[in-house]
Formats: structure tokens, sequence, C-alpha cells
């Protein structure tokens, strides 16, 4: 049995070529790869002295030659192939390990030129991964260093490899170049290259778009039982996003519990402060800081707790006992937190099916996330794809805009960033009242914005809250002063909003007239 061995990342390399020749397999490789094997006192022979010709055009050349592909391409079951073999002393090639040169690291790096990202795109690397993945019931292809074990466990116990290893090791193959060429597409594709420059200016959205997802699992189905799914995540994904979660106890999650799941921990993500939110439907019904996970639970419970049965639970900080105790009192769906101590998950232990989901911080801590959100929002529509940078703008008080005769205390500049905040995660058209750092009432959703604020309303009423001296955030202008009416009647007495209405003056005048004060953030936040 022969083994091509040609690898970038050297991880493992020398351990695996140390049990391959143990098992009398002879090692053919190329550069680098073969003087590691040789300074280690492994035999091994270059592939220019299988091909009978040297590596040239600094390396662009090596691997591209018959001698290669023919020992990597016969069928050995096709006599006419194998006498071909013969006829040009061609050897076969039973396993090739080869890991290709580092392009997606290499534009990663800040400051990589057009230069740098040619010079690593493989050329030979690849063409011999397709060769061998083609004729995998021949040939077995080793493309990362995690499938090393598998397949050396396989030699050393029957001499050769399975079929079905064979099969998965050729489809692992195929995907990777896959990968490979995708990043090379994009990265390329994105480029406005000019006569003259030499460093082409890089665009947001390329010409054409290449999408690299790995499937994590099967769901039981859709958000309808007629419906199938699964759940995939990027190629690549950032530390502490939700396809990071690992489960620690319950049920199986469901295609509308990781929709749900997503959009209450982008919302808990967004605060600095020790923060719950609730999430039912995809909407907030319930967010609120604190001083304590506890403080912050029982604040976000109390602005509906109707909605927040069955709900989807979200905390930015680890779950100690005396918030899980108070948790557990109600019907969660899933409970997800950065961790938990070891006493919140035995107060779970008595409720098996609720899904719990540790969600490690990034390597920088909660300053890291706002670095894992998505860059690029993409929407399916049929036979295309809209796609747009993601809503990831931050309101600070130095962007605020007061309109209106009467100024916002301290306090309720903080509840107005707070409510802005929230709107940002709500279903357009979205109302939020907030006090003291609580959602107090939520209207999402609605055709009409003036519905959205009634429901809010009515939500506050059922829950028991006063919306007297509440803050309103509103995610787009109120085209009319009748929006505004009917917060402030609800009993807030600041508002938020973009502005940017042709009817502005009426909106402020109207403001003016109650009392209220009014702050413009310059941008909106529709969210369909």
């Amino acid at each position: 049995m022969n083994a091509l061995i040609s690898v970038s990342d050297k991880t493992g390399i020398l351990e695996f070529a140390q049990a391959l020749h143990a098992l009398g397999i002879k090692l053919i490789s190329t550069g680098g790869t073969a003087k590691l094997l040789a300074d280690n006192g492994l035999p091994v022979t270059e592939v220019a002295e299988l091909t009978g010709f040297p590596e040239m055009l600094d390396g662009r050349v090596k691997t591209l030659h018959p001698k290669v592909h023919g020992g990597l391409l016969a069928r050995r079951d096709l006599p006419e192939h194998m006498a071909a073999l013969k006829a040009h002393g061609i050897d076969t090639i039973d396993l090739l390990v080869v890991n290709l040169y580092p392009f997606e690291a290499t534009i990663a790096k800040p400051g990589c030129t057009l230069e740098d990202a040619i010079e690593n795109i493989d050329i030979g690397g690849p063409a011999m991964v397709r060769s061998a993945a083609k004729n995998w019931k021949d040939v077995g292809v080793l493309t990362d260093a995690s499938q090393y074990p598998l397949v050396l466990s396989e030699l050393k116990a029957s001499g050769q490899l399975t079929q079905p290893t064979k099969f998965a090791l050729s489809v692992a193959a195929f995907n990777r170049i896959s990968q490979y060429d995708g990043a090379i597409s994009d990265y390329l594709s994105s480029l406005n290259f000019e006569e003259g420059n030499n460093t082409p200016s890089q665009q947001v959205f390329p010409s054409q778009s290449n999408p690299r997802f790995i499937k994590l699992q099967d769901l039981r189905y859709g958000e309808n039982p007629h419906q199938q799914a699964a759940f995939y995540r990027d190629l690549y994904p950032a530390p502490g996003s939700l396809v990071t979660a690992v489960q620690l106890q319950g049920k199986e999650l469901s295609y509308n519990n990781i929709a749900d799941a997503d959009a209450a921990w982008e919302c808990v993500k967004s605060f600095d402060e020790t923060a719950c939110v609730i999430v039912k439907h995809a909407n907030p019904c319930g967010v609120a800081v604190g001083d304590t996970p506890l403080q912050a639970y029982s604040k976000a419970f109390q602005t509906d707790p109707t909605s927040a049965f069955g709900g989807i639970i979200a905390l930015n900080r680890t779950l100690d006992e005396a918030a899980a105790l108070q948790i557990s009192k109600q019907f969660v769906e899933v409970l997800m937190a950065p961790d938990f101590t070891p006493a919140a998950l035995e107060v779970f232990k008595a409720k098996a099916n609720v899904r719990i989901l540790q969600i490690a911080l990034p390597p920088g801590g909660t300053s890291d996330w706002e670095n894992g959100r998505n860059a690029v929002d993409v929407k399916r529509i049929g036979s295309g794809l809209l796609m747009q940078t993601a809503d990831n703008h931050q309101l600070t008080l130095a962007d605020l805009k007061v309109v209106t005769v009467k100024q916002p205390t301290p306090h309720q500049l903080q509840d107005l960033l707070f409510a802005w905040k929230v709107a940002q995660f709500v279903k357009s058209n979205a109302i939020v009242f907030c006090k003291d750092g609580m959602t107090m009432g939520v209207g999402a959703g609605q055709m009409s914005r003036l519905d959205s604020a009634r429901i809010a309303s009515i939500k506050a009423q059922h829950a028991g809250l006063s919306l007297d001296g509440t803050v309103v955030a509103s995610d787009a202008f109120f085209p009319f002063r009748d929006g505004l009416d009917v917060v402030v009647d609800a009993g807030a007495t600041c508002v938020i909003q973009p502005g940017g209405s042709m009817r502005d003056d009426e909106v402020i005048a109207a403001a003016n007239e109650r009392g209220v004060a009014m702050v413009y953030s310059g941008v909106r936040h529709f969210r369909h």
C-alpha cells in the first residue's frame, strides 16, 4: 500500500506517518512534509523522485503529473486501467493525506494583499483531493487531522479501510474543496480591481455569494409538523453565538425553539448590565436589567406573565440557585446563560424536559459579544435572496436629539436607551413602554402602529402594571400625532422615535401640547 502525504498544516502528521510506516505502508511526500518525515528517520520517497520531474515555479507545480493522478484515478477493478498503469510504470496510490494552503486564514489577516491571497490559492492539492475522492472505492482521502485516528484504527484492525469509511472520507473531501473554492470566489468576487491599483477596494456584497453551512442535526419537524427541518451552523461560527451552545439537559430542540432562542440570545447579548430576556414567538415579551440574575428575571417576568408561560429565557450572567428556584416555578421551554452554578443545575433536575443551554463567553468575555454578531442578514425569497448589513447600530446619549420644550431627566435618558435597545429586537410595528430598566408593555408585529401602542397598553393592564411615568420607544416615526396621543394617554411622559416624517412638526407640536419630552434617535429599527 502506498500513501502520498502533502500537508500545509502539519498537526499530528509525524505521528500519523510513523504509524503508517509501522504498518508497512510506503510513504511518498512533497517538499517540507518530506523533509519533516526524513529528518525524523522515516523512509520517504519525494514526489520529484516518483515523477522524474522536479518541483518548479516556486512550488506551483509539483504533483500535477500522470504518475500522481494516474495512481489515484486508476480503477482497480478494470483490467484496462491496471494494464495502462503497468505499461507506463505507474504505481497505485491507495491513501492520500492532503490539507490545503491556508487561503481562509491568509485573507482573514489584517492587511492581506491581493498578491498574498493569490499565492495561497492551492492548485495541486485540490486536484489530488478531487482525483482521490472520485476514486473513493479504491483510495482513502484524508483532508483533516481529526480523521487520522479512525483511519489508523481500521488499518490496524484489518489492513484496509471499510467502504463506508472511504465514502465518508470522499464526501468530506468534496465538501472541503467546495468550502475552499467558495472562500476564494467570495474573496475575489468582492474586489473592485482597477488598472494600476495593486490594492483593490473591497465591497460588502460580492458579485457571487457562496454560503457554507454545516449540518448540526435533523429536527423533528419545522414550524409545523408537516414540514421537515434541519439545523445548520456557519462554517466558522462566532464564539458566543447560539450555534456554539452545549445542551446540558432537556428534550431535543425544535425548529421554533431554536428560532426563539436566537432572538432571546441576540437581545440579551446587547446589554452590558445583568439582563434577562423572555421571548415568545420571536418577540421579547419581557426584558429587564437588575443587580442580580434573580432581580433581572423577576422584573422581566412582571411585564407579561401570561406570554412568559412556555417562553424562552436568556440571561447574560451565570445563573445561580436563587434565580433558578424562581424560574423553575414557571413552565419554561428553553433556558440559556453563559454558565450555571452546580446548585442551579440541581434545581432543574426535577424538570428534566426543560432545555438548558450553556453558551460559553467569547475569549474576550462579554465585551467580545458585539464582534460575534452577524455582519450580514439574509432572507430567502422565491428563487432568490435578500441580503443586507445587519442592524447592529448602537445608540448613545450623544446621538440623541431633544426636539421638545420639555427635557428628559437623566434617569429618563437611561430608560430611553434601554427602551430603544429592546425595540430593536421587537417585530415591526414596535411600541415598547419601559420604566426603571424593565419593559412595562410591548406591542409587536401589527400592521398599524396605533394597534401596537394599544396592545402594549392592554398587556400592561393585564399584568397589573401602571404606565404612568413610563418612557416609550417607537421603532419608526409617528406618521400622525394620533400614535403619540395613544401612548401619552396610557401614561408615557417621554418618547424616543427616529423622526423623519413629513408631519414631524405636527407630532412635535402635539408633544409640546401634551407636556411630554420627545427625543429623536435619527435611525429606525424595522424588523420584519
